[in-house]
């Protein structure tokens, strides 16, 4: 009991710093000082009568909004008190220049199209591609497990060897309770409950009801069930706590003057990884000039480095002057700690289409990595880490299709090599745009990313009579080449509550 309230204190404490360091705490700062000129704030009640102001004025529902935001990234502990480090990642084999002047008045008066006059990019390559990390992750092994003692025989058919808890089908239809059967959802055709216009029209007509209380808890709840298009962008910034204030505006314009005047050899990386990926695709090639704008100012932004105090991983250290293991010396390359590999511009460019303004667009990227697409690309034992993701995609295989995956390991297609870049690139540019951002509405809704395996295995089981009949890898990659068609809600409700019991 008391380590549980030392947890709940440490938690608490992190969230009132990181909040003291925000545009809110200023504004609410201001607000109450301003409130001691009002007549009904009493001297002798002034602690209670400040905390009706705020309740009635309205800031009480932003700090409500801005508290449950932050505990979405600092859930509340289930373990007894431990290092940083084992907080960042609790299991032990897991953790192991200036431009010239005339240079930026070029960029900067071309800023808005820099997809027209690039760097020569044909000496650089991705730092790593999906297959290369898949990889890594293959060669994960547990040393408290020799030569797979104590692991089931279904894990060691799938290329994942490690022993961590992944939930089962009773255990998904609890946690994604919504997409059931008989639940109203956008992005579902044929309803047999209510007619799919009716249900829409009381769903929109709720979604505007919870965007006018600006209430956070109640839009991520809400969106469980699909966000109606003209509401989605509202809905994401209020559920990520994201707001226009001048502050924010100032910050990007900020980030982008850093662009201007200083050149970092991971601005190629990005303007390559653009180039090979979103440029190519018939969604997001319209913009490409916004792709750079933000992944450049991303890569500048140091507030990111916060993220890594729950990232298992740690940002890339240099240090200047010669003076090697000296802290006061470190610098983190990129500023911002995280290096891009090949498909990182596909986290951005779905968000594209719908936020226009800059400084908004980024802030949603921005907080959407830090909560969520991070865990695509580190290795980590959390529920939502692409580890665990494999694992629990290569479980429902094995587990609810034994016979498709024991024939496709048979002829060497080992469904994670196929499906393993689709969760990597949370299913950007694989899906057609509006079925991404249904599937995009749940990982938000549920605060989870572990939909990504399920919608994996729900794509096999569809084309499961197809890849029957596949004799090569090749063969089963060309079965599941275009998934631009695919609809994701009927998808994961047939797999969840019809195709497995």
């Amino acid at each position: 009991m008391l380590q549980e309230e030392s947890d709940l204190s440490l938690i608490i404490a992190q969230i009132v710093q990181k909040l003291k360091g925000s545009n809110l705490y200023a504004q609410l700062e201001r607000q109450a000082w301003a409130s001691l000129q009002r007549p009904e704030i009493k001297l002798e009640s002034l602690k209670e009568d400040i905390k009706e102001f705020f309740k009635i004025s309205g800031w009480e529902k932003k700090l409500q909004n801005a508290v449950y935001s932050e505990l979405s990234v600092f859930p509340l502990p289930s373990h007894p008190a431990a290092p940083p480090e084992h907080l960042k990642e609790p299991l032990v084999y897991m953790r192991k220049a200036q431009r010239p002047v005339g240079e930026q008045k070029e960029l900067l008066n071309k800023w808005n199209e820099m997809g027209t006059d690039e760097p020569d990019l044909s000496l650089f390559r991705p730092v790593y591609a999906p297959k290369d990390f898949l990889e890594v992750l293959i060669n994960l092994r547990n040393p408290n497990y020799e030569n797979g003692d104590s692991l089931s025989f279904r894990t060691h058919l799938g290329l994942i060897q490690v022993p961590l808890k992944v939930k089962d089908i009773p255990e998904l239809k609890e946690l994604f309770v919504e997409l059931g059967l008989t639940t109203g959802q956008l992005g579902i055709d044929d309803s047999t409950q209510v007619p799919p216009e009716l249900f829409e029209n009381e769903h929109v007509r709720i979604g505007q009801k919870v965007l006018t209380e600006q209430d956070s808890a109640a839009a991520q709840q809400y969106i469980r069930q699909g966000s109606p298009t003209a509401l989605r962008a509202e809905l994401w910034a209020l559920i990520l706590n994201i707001s226009s204030h001048p502050e924010d505006i100032l910050y990007y314009e900020q980030l982008k003057t850093n662009v201007i005047q200083h050149d970092l050899l991971v601005d190629s990386l990005i303007y390559k990884d653009v180039k090979l990926t979103a440029s190519n695709d018939d969604y997001y090639f319209v913009f490409e000039d916004y792709l750079y704008q933000v992944l450049l100012c991303f890569s500048r932004d140091t507030s990111v480095l916060s993220h890594f105090a729950y990232n298992s991983a740690s940002p890339p250290k240099s240090y200047i002057r010669g003076k090697l293991g000296l802290e006061e010396y470190a610098v983190f390359y990129p500023p911002n700690g995280v290096i891009p590999f090949h498909g990182f511009s596909m986290y951005v460019a779905p968000l594209c289409f719908l936020y226009h303004e800059p400084s908004k667009l980024y802030q949603i990227f921005r907080e959407m990595y830090v909560r969520f697409f991070f865990r695509l690309h580190s290795i980590s034992s959390h529920p939502s880490g692409i580890v665990s993701l494999c694992l629990l995609f290569e479980t429902l295989l094995q587990t609810y299709l034994p016979q498709l995956f024991y024939h496709l390991r048979e002829i060497g297609a080992q469904p994670l090599r196929i499906s393993f870049k689709w969760m990597v690139r949370a299913f950007s540019g694989y899906l057609a745009t509006d079925q991404l951002l249904l599937l995009w509405d749940r990982i938000l809704g549920y605060n989870s990313l572990e939909i990504l395996a399920v919608l994996a295995a729900a794509v096999f089981a569809f084309r499961a009579v197809n890849l029957m009949e596949v004799t090569s890898l090749a063969a089963a990659e060309a079965v599941l080449a275009d998934l631009s068609t695919l609809k994701v809600m009927p998808l994961l409700q047939i797999f969840l509550f019809a195709t497995v019991t």
